[in-house]
């Protein structure tokens, strides 16, 4: 069975930080590019940053490029997003994605608010 598994979200302050992880399983995570994608409110869905299977390629949307990292470790099957300087256009549900097998998690919110 396939599951991605985020987490990590919460509530934090603009300029704040936090760190999601998605843990993956039922198929070769290894072999795989993954995303992030983020959906706020009343907006479609965007790609946030993506990383290939050997992290040998990694891109990022503008908006967050300089204050978001992607990273990922295959042994232990989990994606990881580094979010820093938050902002609250950044509030969001925040899902990882592998887009070959169009795998999706559940999502974890992220909420930046004084």
């Amino acid at each position: 069975q396939v599951q991605l598994v985020e987490s990590g979200g919460g509530l934090v302050e603009p300029g704040g930080s936090l760190e999601l992880s998605c843990v993956a399983s039922g198929f070769p995570f290894s072999k795989f590019l993954m995303e992030w994608h983020r959906q706020a409110p009343g907006k479609q869905r965007e790609v946030v940053a993506s990383i290939s299977s050997a992290s040998g390629t990694i891109n990022y949307i503008p908006s967050v490029k300089g204050r978001f990292t992607v990273s990922r470790d295959n042994a232990k099957s989990t994606l990881y997003l580094q979010m820093m300087s938050l902002k609250s256009e950044d509030t969001a549900v925040y899902y990882c994605h592998a887009p070959t097998p169009n795998f999706w998690g559940q999502g974890t919110q992220v909420t930046v608010s004084s």
